[in-house]
């Protein structure tokens, strides 16, 4: 789950990382009266899931609470591309408006999950306010890392390392060990899957200070973290992800034409992929899990449906836990009642396989039954060109 810049800095301030003041303004009078507060040089700043918003428009400076008011009449309501929205953008709903911040360096730090060696890898670079991915491609010399074994957490040597690297001394050192413990500590406590500062400033005052903020979190571990769960703003969402959440389904809206129905993350990943090797491309990834059952499969079926780009549907269920023939039949009965006009191809196997071929081969709706993986991607990459 992901959350707004602002929310980042309210969840670190907790924890002790040093951020701007600031405020929410939702319309231009709003911002206006937060400038004439804050005093001085203030940054209006769109609040969306995405980065770049600088680049595309979203980020301004303002010298006095009537310029907060104009820049923030210009930027709420606006449709923001960056490179992370893609071309179609994202609507601004929020500003942020914040202390304006006399800058003297821009540094990058950053905490990540490393799968492969299930340890927390910390990341900081002089080079601040630049895309890391393009730092780790042309200079990744330039990325210094710290691997952190969870069971013992973050030694203080390790954060010494790190901020000596990022060229800080005496009372800026000191000041970067305390900023990378509380990132630390941040993202320890509240379960999350990404936290990164970019930039972290120097001012000119010496002081060392997150001037922006994402942090990404654990969507396993938001029962744990009411508080965190609340900041979740839909808005930011696909509708169609946000429905299949209602349902306890795994949804993620691709931009392929095949849509994926399948039991299994690990056997989601596979299908997607012979999917495009038999010359197509998926248009979600959909988990049903493996307890599927009729008003599981409706829902599903219900949200492919809702993707106007599907031109045709792959089901692909191994029956380890679940049966064959119960997902068969739940199959047959959540298309009974719902009207599906596209072609369908299943791909059952496991336990009672063979019945549950059976029940779909002898219902009076229009399947296609592929008995191999390989074959049923080919038949819907078909179904997909036929319907084109």
């Amino acid at each position: 789950m992901k959350i707004h810049e602002y929310q980042a800095k309210e969840v670190l301030k907790e924890f002790g990382v040093p951020v701007p003041d600031g405020g929410l303004a939702k319309t231009p009078d709003e911002a206006r009266e937060i400038a004439e507060r804050l005093g001085g040089t203030v940054v209006v700043k769109a609040q969306i899931h995405a980065g770049g918003r600088g680049k595309g428009g979203g980020v301004k400076i303002a010298k006095t609470p009537d310029e907060a008011h104009e820049f923030a009449n210009d930027i709420l309501g606006m449709q923001l591309v960056t490179h992370q929205t893609g071309p179609e953008g994202q609507k601004v709903k929020q500003v942020w408006i914040e202390q304006g911040t006399e800058i003297e360096r821009e540094l990058y730090l950053g905490i990540v999950l490393d799968r492969e060696q299930s340890r927390l890898v910390i990341m900081a670079s002089q080079d601040g306010g630049m895309d890391i991915e393009e730092v780790a491609a042309n200079t990744p010399e330039r990325i210094l890392k710290e691997t952190v074994d969870p069971s013992v957490g973050l030694l203080r040597f390790q954060a010494s390392r790190l901020a000596f690297g990022l060229g800080l001394e005496g009372d800026q050192q000191k000041q970067g060990v305390r900023f990378i413990n509380a990132l630390y500590q941040a993202y320890s406590a509240t379960d999350c899957s990404l936290a990164e500062i970019n930039p972290m400033v120097i001012t000119k005052d010496g002081d060392v200070v997150a001037l922006d903020a994402k942090m990404n979190f654990d969507d396993n571990a938001l029962l744990r973290h009411k508080d965190i769960f609340e900041l979740r703003d839909t808005d930011e969402e696909d509708p169609l992800e946000v429905e299949a959440s209602k349902f306890d389904l795994n949804y993620i809206k691709l931009d392929g034409e095949v849509g994926c129905m399948v039991n299994g993350a690990g056997l989601a990943m596979a299908t997607m992929d012979i999917v495009k090797y038999a010359g197509s491309s998926p248009a979600n990834f959909l988990d049903v899990g493996g307890g599927t059952n009729v008003e599981r499969v409706k829902n599903a079926f219900r949200i492919l449906m809702s993707d106007k780009d599907v031109k045709a549907v792959l089901i692909n269920i191994f029956g380890g836990i679940v049966r064959c023939d119960r997902v068969a039949e739940g199959v047959v009965q959540a298309l009974h009642s719902l009207s599906v006009d596209l072609p369908i191809v299943v791909r059952i196997q496991g336990t009672n396989a063979e019945e549950g071929a059976k029940i779909l081969e002898e219902s009076d709706l229009e399947f296609r039954v592929a008995r191999e993986l390989k074959e049923a991607a080919e038949g819907v990459v078909e179904a997909v060109k036929s319907t084109a």
